[in-house]
């Protein structure tokens, strides 16, 4: 046993960063079918109602069908979906069941538990756009190449942990499960809807071209589907700047709010 004021931690908890980590982990994949492979499901029902809706009624988009056009806005909108819903319903339903107390008394700093959280999320969100992924491979009508695996891994990330982020911010913010569900509904629903998932910006009015640049959920989504189509309905630089720039805004928000304890401690 150490001598009596020696540090034992004296960085980093790698021990309990990695603990929380894996319990994240396993506690969204101990139910998989519903954290995983049904957003899978929901995101290929978007798929087949669109394609058979609209794709003969439209013709190409951005140089390729309608359905291509379609499908990498798909995957990244389950996956930062999910991203949001893993982090915020992790703390969520912490403080409702009272257990939030077994992650604030271990000796983790408020940085550490930031990164386990948000890493969770974004596990979480990568699974559930690879499995979106795999359907779509052997969905009919439907191709859906990875000409630039850079940009699906930035812009794929960036956006997981984006809404990771957020989710962290609700978790903390809500006192019940109606708080969270008014955020997804009223904010993060409209925002992914809104964000050029269906349309292409250049089809669209100026106003909602405006409203659509205005919202950084579109630069999530066109640099993701850029990535897979070779193509992109933006600026890239701009778009991977803004959500970088956001990404460490939100870190040092949520960093600030975790360390001062507030709707945690209290």
């Amino acid at each position: 046993m150490p001598e009596p004021g020696v540090v034992v931690i004296p960085s980093v908890n790698w021990q309990g960063l990695k603990t929380l980590y894996l319990k994240e982990v396993r506690r969204f994949f101990k139910v998989q079918l519903q954290t995983v492979w049904a957003p899978a499901m929901t995101t290929l029902l978007y798929l087949v109602i669109f394609s058979l809706a609209l794709g003969r009624a439209r013709g190409p988009v951005l140089g390729v069908p309608f359905a291509d056009f379609l499908g990498p806005g798909l995957i990244v909108m389950g996956m930062i979906q999910n991203a949001f819903a893993n982090s915020s319903s992790s703390l969520l339903v912490a403080k409702v069941q009272g257990s939030i107390i077994d992650i604030l008394m271990p000796p983790l700093s408020s940085g550490e538990l930031l990164v386990a959280y948000v890493a969770g999320a974004v596990t979480r969100a990568w699974l559930v756009g690879f499995a979106v992924w795999l359907v779509m491979l052997v969905a009919p009508g439907i191709d859906v190449p990875i000409r630039s695996p850079l940009l699906v891994l930035y812009f794929g990330t960036m956006g997981s942990v984006l809404l990771a982020l957020l989710g962290i911010l609700t978790g903390i913010w809500a006192d019940k499960f109606d708080h969270a569900a008014a955020v997804t509904n009223f904010v993060i629903q409209p925002l992914t809807l809104l964000s050029g998932t269906f349309y292409a910006i250049d089809r669209v009015s100026p106003v909602m071209a405006t409203i659509s640049h205005a919202n950084p959920f579109f630069y999530i989504i066109d640099g993701f589907r850029s990535g897979f189509l070779g193509v992109s309905d933006g600026l890239l630089g701009q778009g991977a700047v803004v959500l970088l720039v956001l990404d460490i805004l939100l870190w040092w928000l949520c960093f600030r709010v975790l360390r001062s304890g507030w709707r945690l401690k209290a």
